[in-house]
């Protein structure tokens, strides 16, 4: 997963919608190894699925926190991946844009 890292910094970068953005996320997670990838969004004390890709294999799952000024708006979760580390820094990378299924409390906000 850590050689896809680039093309997810480049697709953060892209200024696309930021659900195309957190699609093509769970996309580029897939293609590079992951069974399954996907972005849990925190609504009223719950994770909701949002935007995944491939085949889940619960038993094989890891799931990092997507932080935003502190707050865990979110969880990115992979099932057939090792690589902690770096699950977590495209969590960081994401989190901006996962403001899309937070409540926002009606604030401005930019990914």
């Amino acid at each position: 997963m850590t050689e896809r890292f680039d093309d997810v910094e480049a697709i953060v970068a892209s200024g696309d919608d930021a659900d195309d953005v957190l699609r093509a996320v769970v996309d580029t997670l897939v293609a590079g190894g992951c069974a399954w990838a996907g972005i849990l969004f925190a609504e009223q004390g719950e994770l909701v699925l949002g935007p995944q890709a491939g085949t889940p294999d619960p038993g094989r799952r890891l799931q990092v926190p997507v932080r935003y000024q502190g707050d865990e708006i979110a969880a990115l979760a992979a099932d057939g991946c090792d690589d902690e580390a770096a699950l977590a820094r495209v969590a960081a990378l994401v989190a901006a844009h996962c403001l899309v299924g937070w409540d926002t409390a009606g604030e401005r906000w930019e990914p």
